[in-house]
């Protein structure tokens, strides 16, 4: 028997699948202020399905993208917002931990973005000191370079929490990072407090290769993939919307547990699931892991 912490799964899909609205940059961000209490509701369904963590609905506040929309003015006010459906939500199940989301500055999956450390890790900060009096560990989120792995952690430190580290890696070789540096290389990054090491945002095939790289990095270790069929050259432009990703019809609940059980078997203590990865996913993964003897913490 293994005690794994079970994650939740997405939300801005399952935002954009609820809300019926038509997806921006801010997508995720914006249904905060057009659609009051889904967030809420996204994070109760997990729960109900047997996530033990939920992740805050704060991985796109930055001052990079509110500005583009007009709403910088509201950083502070945003990521209040998303820390209060959450509590809610955890509030009413009774259990869990929250996990503070810091996502990439300037955008995902472009590590041809990535800000100097000295830069980058002032933004993080100010936000960690937002998110540390309210969560308890802080997880960066989908970083595509050690350079961004870096200023992230360094910044993540101002909310004196437990940091995790989450990367996205490349989706044909799980041993690489989306910058093409290898993962390998992410080892000289644990001379900070980095709490665990994961995977996250890259196709569930590329995540065995990813963890056998991390699991001789000395830390709790898992992974969160998406369900994406592949991160489109449109995506990848200034501003996208998630019009520009398809998702894969094969990743039944079912095929996505299959994924999980072989993290575990691999030796992986932490898995959930990323964008397209939904509540009957998480629900389908609990009883899987439960059946085969393991402990949902």
């Amino acid at each position: 028997m293994t005690e794994i912490t079970l994650l939740d799964g997405g939300m801005g899909q399952e935002l954009v699948a609820r809300s019926g609205d038509d997806p921006t940059p801010l997508w995720a961000t914006r249904v905060m202020l057009d659609h009051p209490g889904m967030v809420r509701d996204i994070h109760a369904d997990y729960f109900a399905a047997g996530a033990t963590v939920a992740t805050t609905n704060t991985y796109a506040i930055h001052h990079d993208r509110l500005a583009r929309d007009g709403l910088d003015h509201m950083f502070h006010a945003l990521h209040l917002r998303a820390l209060a459906e959450v509590h809610e939500a955890r509030a009413a199940h009774g259990a869990g931990r929250i996990a503070g989301s810091l996502g990439p500055l300037q955008a995902s999956y472009r590590p041809d973005l990535t800000e100097p450390v000295a830069e980058a890790a002032p933004k993080y900060a100010e936000i960690a000191r937002i998110l540390g009096q309210h969560v308890d560990l802080i997880l960066i989120e989908t970083a595509a370079s050690i350079e961004a792995a870096e200023g992230a952690v360094i910044g993540a430190q101002a909310a004196g929490k437990p940091v995790w580290l989450s990367i996205s890696v490349d989706d044909h070789d799980g041993t690489r990072l989306r910058s093409g540096e290898p993962l390998a290389d992410l080892a000289r990054l644990l001379h900070h407090p980095i709490a665990a090491l994961l995977a996250n945002c890259s196709v569930p095939e590329a995540m065995a290769d990813a963890l056998a790289c991390l699991k001789p990095m000395d830390r709790p270790f898992g992974a969160y993939a998406n369900g994406f069929t592949h991160i489109s050259g449109n995506f990848l432009k200034d501003a996208p919307t998630v019009k520009e990703l398809t998702h894969r019809h094969d990743l039944t609940p079912e095929r996505y547990a299959d994924f999980a059980l072989a993290w575990v078997a691999q030796g992986a203590t932490i898995v959930g699931g990323c964008c397209e990865v939904g509540p009957a996913h998480i629900r389908h993964l609990r009883d899987r892991l439960l059946a085969e003897g393991h402990r949902i913490v």
